[in-house]
């Protein structure tokens, strides 16, 4: 018999941030273990339910006891299952009791294993009621939970302590419509859940499994599906924007906040005095966004209006007017905070705060902000000048960068350090390149973010991340396992991001330097580079990956270390291409066989002397080899590798005949060192663009 199967924990608030993903997990959780067990049917389908107050799943065609499935286990040696009268062992009845089945030991069958003969056992491992299967399932599910943070708490009977995310107060299993007699988290299963704290107050008892998010929302005043409550919140954002000619700022991410603080969302549009729009917008934002969950409103142009809307729980019996107006105080004062904050801050210049920062520590080995600041003045003049940008500007822009860290706007939103280091430096008439530099010089920010614009903006970023990489790792900061406390990773891949997208053309091994030397005075610094490199590196492995490269056609290019990282896509665009050829495996495998011979060789000299070439196979590789060698060194210097790989192609014929015909450690020291020369020569152009032996299968 099949039904729909409903599993819920109903509990305390539970915390807005997690809860997509915990009502996910849950779901995922109690689905995979049961589709493991063989409960589910090809027509299953998984319903996911997360509200505030609870976490739950609704699988449809779900069976009262799982099929009998075909069961092969090698079991005992036959000398160990059975007695020397070919009864069985106490060992072999434990192990048959393991598996839950009964055999008569006369139908196990014997196999040898090459060494000796085993009893086998073949049959139908026999059905496994949901009964039995969903506890297990529940356990497994709740101790997976992605918990941020768990609590500690007392059940009922005062004694006993459990943990969960947050207290829970019920537990629902049905069937159909019975309910399956599980318990978790000190619970036992029922039928009885909550609605709407307020508009439908007192326990709901669910009638049967398929009737659970009709009840709620029917008699419950709870939308229970957590994608049909966001998708509902949106619609009445943009149907009540709408109505005030407005567009609504929704960031994804406080979508989902608000989705997962409300079960009957109601939207209301209040507003604020419209002198509170003489602050930067993204303060306003942040006010508004951070600390009240509102969403601002811009006009058709595109600049945010003094009006925002709330998503409230409750549907007010009044049309709102009071929720209105207690959430227009509310902003007021947040706001009024911000003006204040703003205008305080406009009457210190930036360049007056610099000085300041020798009170801010940066790190306990690396001195203050101010020494950091010094640092990052030195690194990004470097930069400017390898880059051919005004010195003075990108001087400028690295001094003033970290002054906002001093303001009282900075201090209560850290989220907008540089911002604001942008708004007060054109307040204090500042050059616009230095204003926005200082603005740049955090890009880009996460995965994704826009890349400085401006070349003193690129300038000082790239000092700003390199000084972060060089120091922490000269201290020895770098990030273990998944712990990066200074996001390291994150600089290594801003960095990395700046070089290819704007083709700079800068050695990787010569900005290291550059930022290294800044460093002479700090006692605790020690030069990293070499392992820093390799960080690097491996970060621009997964960057490459994730463009859609192979792990080989990205290792080819990788492995020779290459300094100019903005040629990195045009050599990964080469190997694709050479990869095309149908004599690419070929030229590959030849290129590996070749390195493994090397390998063994001390110190081969990359040179050949054509007249020690005596053998027919090694002539016509000499004569092949020295027509492609000036055309393909020719390419690679022009920097079209494409080309310069594909001119490899007339190789591969007099590269298998050598192979097949010629030996090459022979007894004659002469002509062994020659054979190696050709193909140490050989290879180190075979290699120019990528170490193609790496693309060999």
């Amino acid at each position: 018999m099949r039904a729909s199967l409903l599993v819920e924990i109903q509990t305390e608030e539970l915390p807005p941030k997690a809860l997509k993903a915990l009502c996910g997990a849950f779901a995922a959780g109690i689905e995979g273990g049961l589709r493991a067990r063989g409960f589910l049917s090809e027509q299953s389908v998984a319903t996911v339910y997360g509200t505030p107050r609870r976490l739950a799943v609704h699988l449809t065609s779900i069976a009262k006891k799982s099929a009998e499935s075909p069961l092969r286990h090698k079991l005992l040696p036959v000398t160990i299952g059975l007695d020397p009268q070919g009864k069985p062992t106490a060992a072999l009845q434990k192990k048959l009791v393991a598996l839950g089945v009964e055999a008569n030991v006369k139908k196990l069958k014997r196999e040898s294993d090459g060494k000796q003969d085993v009893l086998v056992y073949e049959g139908e491992k026999p059905g496994e009621l949901l009964i039995a299967a969903l506890q297990p399932v529940i356990e497994e599910t709740i101790a997976a939970l992605p918990i941020p943070k768990m609590m500690s708490y007392q059940l009922a009977d005062g004694e006993t302590t459990t943990r969960f995310v947050r207290p829970a107060h019920r537990l629902i299993a049905m069937h159909g419509h019975a309910v399956v007699p599980v318990h978790a988290l000190g619970l036992q299963a029922g039928t009885k859940t909550l609605g709407h704290r307020f508009l439908a107050p007192g326990t709901l008892a669910v009638l049967a499994a398929d009737m659970y998010a009709e009840q709620l929302l029917e008699e419950g005043y709870v939308i229970a599906s957590f994608d049909e409550r966001r998708a509902k919140i949106e619609s009445l954002l943009l149907a009540e924007a709408a109505r005030h000619g407005a567009q609504p700022v929704v960031p994804a991410e406080l979508l989902d906040e608000v989705t997962a603080l409300v079960e009957w969302p109601v939207v209301y549009a209040s507003s604020f005095e419209s002198e509170y729009l003489s602050v930067p917008p993204e303060c306003l934002l942040l006010t508004m966004q951070q600390n009240q969950k509102y969403f601002a409103l811009n006009d058709r142009a595109g600049k945010l209006t003094n009006r925002f809307l709330l998503v409230s729980n409750i549907e007010a019996a009044d049309g709102g007017d009071a929720i209105r107006a207690g959430n227009a105080r509310v902003v007021r004062a947040r706001l009024a905070d911000a003006k204040f904050f703003f205008d305080q801050d406009r009457k210190q210049t930036l360049e007056s705060r610099v000085s300041g920062l020798a009170h801010v520590v940066y790190h306990g080995k690396l001195g203050s902000q101010l020494q950091r600041a010094e640092r990052i003045v030195a690194t990004a003049v470097g930069i400017a000048r390898e880059l051919g940008v005004d010195p003075a500007v990108v001087e400028r822009s690295a001094r003033l960068a970290k002054a906002d860290l001093r303001t009282l706007m900075v201090g209560e939103f850290p989220e907008l350090q540089g911002v604001m280091g942008e708004y007060y430096a054109r307040h204090d008439g500042e050059a616009a390149a230095v204003s926005l530099a200082i603005r740049e010089h955090y890009y880009p920010r996460f995965a994704g973010d826009a890349l400085p614009q401006t070349a003193a903006g690129l300038c000082v970023a790239l000092a700003d991340k390199l000084d972060a990489l060089v120091g922490l790792f000269g201290v020895g900061e770098k990030p273990t396992g998944e712990k990066d406390p200074f996001a390291l990773r994150r600089h290594a891949l801003g960095i990395l991001r700046m070089l290819i997208e704007k083709q700079l053309a800068l050695p990787l091994d010569r900005l290291l330097n550059i930022a290294e030397q800044a460093f002479g005075g700090v006692a605790a610094f020690t030069s990293r580079n070499a392992e820093l490199l390799e960080f690097i590196y491996e970060r621009l492995r997964g960057l490459l990956r994730d463009e859609g490269y192979s792990a080989q056609q990205v290792e080819a290019v990788i492995s020779l270390q290459p300094m100019r990282i903005d040629q990195v896509p045009q050599q990964l665009a080469a190997v694709r291409a050479f990869m095309a050829l149908p004599e690419a495996e070929s030229l590959a495998a030849a290129n590996k066989r070749i390195g493994n011979i090397l390998k063994k060789a001390d110190d081969v000299p990359v040179v050949f002397d054509r007249a020690l070439l005596l053998e027919p196979a090694e002539l016509s590789l000499g004569e092949a080899f020295s027509a492609v060698r000036p055309w393909a060194e020719q390419l690679y210097a022009s920097g079209d590798y494409s080309a310069m790989l594909q001119s490899l192609a007339p190789l591969k014929l007099p590269v298998d005949r050598f192979f097949d015909e010629v030996m090459v450690n022979v007894d004659d020291a002469k002509l062994r060192a020659n054979r190696l020369g050709l193909l140490a020569a050989l290879r180190t152009t075979m290699n120019r663009v990528a170490d193609i032996s790496k693309l060999s299968t």
